[in-house]
Formats: C-alpha cells, structure tokens, sequence
C-alpha cells in the first residue's frame, strides 16, 4: 500500500513539473465548471489584493492619428450632457473609428480636415505597423517597475478588431500587428517581477460587425450575438490563455450571452491564481460571476469590501491623444491623493497610459509616472500589501484630509494635504498608550498626546521636511476601535 502511495506521489511531482504546478496545488486544485454557483467559489488572490498598481496600456491603430476633443472626464460630461453629447464629441482616442463616422462631430472634422474624406481607417494600419518595428518592451517593463506598479494590463484586441499578436484564429480584414506584441511585452514585464493581464473587447469589434455608436442603447445594441462571432472570441479567449497564461482577463463592454462562464472557468482550470474583471456582464444584467468591479475615472465615497478597481487614463483619454496639456492631465498631487483614497476603500489602481504609435510615451505622462514612484519610494510600506482599517477617512480640526490603511501591525494616516503648522489634531482617534508614532521619510519619533477622543500629534518642523504629495504617519501598536 506505502509503495502504491509513493508511485501516485512519484507521478504527480512528475506531471506538476510539466504542468508548472506544486505538488499541494497538483492535488488540490479546484476543477471550475461554467456554472456560476461553481464560479462563485474562486477567491480573490492575496496577489491582487495586495498589489494596489496596474499599467493599463492602450496602444493600437489610433494611435496612429492619436486625436480626440478635450471634452471632458467620462462620469461629469454623461451625467452634465448625457450619452448622444458624449459619443458626437467622444474624448477617448481610441474611439478614432467610431467618432469619424459621425457626421458633424469634432474628430468627423478633423479627420476630413486632415486626411480627406477618402482615407479610411485601415489606410492607418501601414503606418501603425512601420512605427512599432522601433518599440522597445523592455523600456516599458523596466519604467513600470520603476513607477512600482505590480500588474500591466495590455489591450490585445480593441473595438477596432485589431489583433496585437499573431492569432491563429484571425479576422478577414488584414488587422493584425505585424510583431506579436503580446508575448514580447508578457516576457519584458514577467521578467521585471510583475504580473500580465490582458484586455480584449469581447463585446464589440467593428472588423465583425460595422455598427456606428452614437448613444447608449446604439452601444448596448452594438455587442454582438452571433454565434460565428461567440466561436470568435472564445478561441481568442483561449488561445490567449493557452499562449499567454494571462493573470488578469479584462473584458470590455459585455459579451455573447451564455458563454461568458465557459471562458472563465478555462481560465479558472488553466491559470488558478488569476483573476477576472465584471464587464463580461455589462451593468450587471446578468448577474455573472466577477472577482473585481472597474469603475472607469471615479471613486467610491466609502470602503467596498468586495474587491474594485478604479482605471483612468492621465488625460480624458485612454489612448494617445496628441491634444493633451498638463491643464487638462492629473497632477502629481491630484494622482497621488486619489490613489490613496482609492486604496484605503479597498481598491486598485489601473492607471493608464497612452504610448505613441512607436510605442514613445509623451514627456507629460512619463513625468506623473515618475512623480507617483518617487512618493511611493518613501510611503510605499503604506500602500503595498496593505488592507483597509475600521474607516477609511477623516479630517482634522486643521482641515487636513486624511486617508487609513493598515499593514503588518500598523496603521497609517495618509496627509493628504500639506500641514500649515506642527499641530495635527484628529478627532476620534484612540490610541493604545504605548503607540509609537512616526512620519514615513522623516527622522525621530513624534510626540502625541491623548485628549479624550482626540489625537494631538506634533509634527516635525514642516520646512524640514522634503516637500511631498502626501505625507504618511505609521502608527505602532495600531488601535482596535
């Protein structure tokens, strides 16, 4: 009987070498069917809830003309000017196709003003493949790393059709990169220790189904049903999982009915530890499984203790749009502040880049990454691995804003403003008496006091310390209410 046990052991170190799995993982992987009662029973990975930074790259054939409009964050132009304003003076770049079909809107406009009305979009595809011959992955990789985003999401196929790797399961109009621009950028960010996702418009692609968008229910109307195109994007689906072994699956504007859990449980079954966006499901109507929300350009006013994600792009645009100034893009402080807030509610942020067609990111975008690396060099402890606390705000008597997480034991109070004196003060916060604190790039402890319910911290000398977008107090011996 010991010999047969040894021999099953044997076989499976065996098989979970060539599987890539441990032996632990060999036996106890879970086997996911494609129902949403056995979908439900995946866990979000400490991974992802520890990693807080993803790069979300947009980079296709509209980067080629990379122009929209400047009109506007998504939420506050819909929710001021409603859906048909929105599309007939769309900001999104990478909506080039769509916007230049409506008659009268501004990228109409341009691209007639521009390159005639003759040109047509595929006439970009040639210049697109010339330019990426002078991409490098390894720059991106190494710049990511940098800024310490811990996953990259790639767009592999946006509502263009557009393939950015060599699929064996292509469409007929010719839209297809010429370098396989998946595996090599998959290789260059794996190698940097972070993870890949990739992104694939399941719900729309114009090289299928030539539909032109113009307000909500004309977006709604314009995700494809048909069954040749479900076999389509399900053998992309895999063929991407297969080739790629992908951490995330981000899915874009929903997704043939009723076949949505097959590709999440192949996913499931081929890569365990990986995780998946909810817009397979466009506004929940479905009711599909999900391991993270994503909404896009906003923040939720209290802690979600399912896992989200917010993405935005730097400007209002995901991808490249050679209109953008540093008036209209995040600044360094606006980025940091939101992030922090983001985190300490129980999010991630994927934060967006939008590369020229040769894969140069523009000086104002490689200027915010930098800048939200260099804070978190110093604050890093209180944002990586971290959870959210008990609450995730307050604000002082000063009228400092201030954001909560908690890591290894600690709490940390996030300034989001910069103290105009060495007195803090934050109400209902109790301290242990023999909590210790410290602010995160600054030598020496700081002297507190305990006035009932409130937090006296005298702060160091402000004019002293490296000025920041935000500064952070690490608390030892964290409260318990």
């Amino acid at each position: 009987m010991f010999r047969s046990l040894l021999l099953i052991l044997i076989v499976t170190v065996i098989l979970g070498s060539f599987l890539n799995l441990t032996p632990s993982t060999a036996f106890a992987q879970q086997i996911y069917e494609p129902t949403n009662e056995s979908l439900s029973k995946h866990e979000v990975p400490e991974w992802f809830k520890d990693a807080k930074l993803g790069i979300f790259i947009h980079w296709g054939v509209y980067s080629v003309p990379g122009w929209a409009p400047l009109t506007g964050e998504q939420n506050k132009v819909v929710a001021e000017r409603g859906w048909e304003y929105w599309f007939q003076h769309n900001p999104y770049a990478e909506w080039y196709y769509n916007s230049m079909k409506l008659e009268g809107s501004d990228t109409y406009k341009y691209h007639r003003a521009t390159y005639g009305e003759n040109f047509t979009y595929d006439d970009f595809i040639p210049t697109f493949n010339a330019a990426i011959t002078r991409w490098n992955p390894s720059q991106w990789a190494k710049l990511f790393s940098q800024v310490g985003a811990r996953y990259v999401v790639l767009t592999t196929k946006h509502h263009d059709g557009f393939l950015l790797w060599p699929s064996k399961t292509t469409n007929q109009s010719g839209r297809v990169a010429a370098r396989d621009i998946v595996g090599e950028l998959t290789q260059a960010v794996r190698k940097q220790g972070m993870r890949m996702g990739l992104y694939y418009s399941g719900g729309i692609d114009w090289s299928k189904q030539d539909t032109t968008v113009t307000d909500f229910n004309t977006l709604v109307a314009a995700i494809i049903q048909e069954k040749a195109y479900a076999e389509y994007a399900n053998a992309h689906w895999r063929e991407l999982i297969d080739r790629y072994q992908p951490s995330i699956l981000w899915n874009d504007l929903g997704y043939p009915v009723g076949q949505a859990n097959e590709i999440m449980a192949y996913f499931y079954n081929h890569v365990p530890n990986g995780v998946v966006n909810d817009r397979f499901d466009l506004g929940g109507q479905f009711g599909l499984h999900f391991d993270f929300s994503t909404p896009e350009y906003s923040q939720l006013k209290q802690i979600e203790p399912k896992k989200w994600e917010s993405t935005r792009g730097l400007g209002y645009s995901f991808g490249y749009n050679q209109n953008d100034t540093d008036l209209n893009m995040i600044s360094v402080d606006e980025l940091v502040d939101s992030f922090v807030d983001i985190v300490s509610k129980n999010g991630n942020l994927l934060l967006n880049i939008g590369p020229n067609a040769d894969g140069s990111i523009s000086k104002l975008q490689t200027e915010r990454l930098l800048g939200l690396g260099k804070w978190l060099d110093v604050n890093g402890e209180a944002i990586f691995g971290s959870r959210y606390w008990i609450r995730s705000e307050d604000v002082s008597t000063q009228g400092i804003r201030v954001r909560y997480t908690t890591n290894k034991g600690n709490l940390y109070a996030v300034l989001l403003d910069t103290p105009m004196s060495q007195t803090l003060t934050i109400p209902g916060l109790i301290l242990p008496k023999n909590a210790k604190i410290t602010m995160l790039g600054a030598k020496g402890k700081l002297e507190w006091q305990q006035y009932g319910q409130n937090l006296f911290v005298t702060l160091p000398d402000m004019s002293t310390v490296k000025k920041s977008p935000a500064y952070t107090l690490k608390i030892s011996q964290i409260p318990l209410s």
